[in-house]
């Protein structure tokens, strides 16, 4: 899956990669509201495992917004 600023050609942008685990964590974190704990717990990792993917992931996501850069979701190792 790839997210872009409209009008402009994928090709023509830089890319970020953002991993599956990064939106895991980013989507029970942010979206569902669970605690770091809580999201490790269901994921079958660390806190601090999370803590990493949840930093990283939003970097990404920030970048990608405000730099325009194409956000890639990487769905390799998804089932």
């Amino acid at each position: 899956m790839v997210m872009k600023p409209a009008g402009v050609p994928t090709k023509e942008l830089q890319k970020i990669v953002l991993e599956i685990d990064e939106l895991e964590a980013l989507h029970l974190c942010d979206g569902e509201g669970l605690s770091q704990a809580a999201a490790g717990e269901r994921m079958g990792i660390s806190r601090g495992t999370v803590q990493r993917l949840v930093t990283c992931g939003r970097n990404k996501l920030i970048s990608a917004l405000v730099d325009g850069k194409a956000l890639v979701v990487n769905q390799q190792g998804a089932p």
